[in-house]
């Protein structure tokens, strides 16, 4: 999955103020602005560990610490088996899953808010879905039905 824009409705980079902490159960940043997430993301990661789906974080941003402190701080890092967050072409990220993993690129699938992203990986024969408002339940189902054919 792709970070800004797919997990939460931001670039880490640009629209908010790292560092990030927790006060209380809510994440801020360093101005105060409280940090959200997209509402379904936590079920959906929570679906996919349960389906025993492993789960890799893909991003671009120049902001690597920030969108780490991100994933601890929501407590999603018991959710991904794989974080690659480097400025960069996604397909170097996959490179890096394939390399790890063994997972062949067609056995691969990818939600993304960027067209230029999903043209990339599918090249590379990733199953790529082009997600415009965030990640749901129901774009999750989308990808997999495209997936399964």
């Amino acid at each position: 999955m792709g970070s800004d824009y797919t997990l939460w409705p931001f670039w880490v980079d640009t629209h908010v103020s790292p560092p990030f902490r927790k006060v209380k159960d809510e994440v801020i940043d360093s101005r105060g602005k409280k940090i959200k997430f997209f509402p379904e993301v936590p079920q959906i990661l929570q679906t996919l560990k349960d389906l025993n789906i492993p789960i890799g974080i893909a991003s671009r941003t120049s902001e690597i610490e920030g969108a780490n402190q991100l994933t601890h701080l929501f407590d999603w890092d018991k959710y991904f088996w794989q974080k690659e967050i480097y400025p960069g072409c996604k397909t170097a990220h996959f490179e890096r899953f394939h390399k790890s993993s063994g997972i062949p690129y067609e056995e691969m699938l990818f939600f993304d808010d960027e067209s230029r992203n999903i043209v990339d990986l599918q090249r590379i024969k990733v199953t790529a879905i082009l997600v415009e408002n965030g990640m749901s339940m129901k774009e999750l189902q989308r990808g997999l039905d495209q997936f399964a054919k």
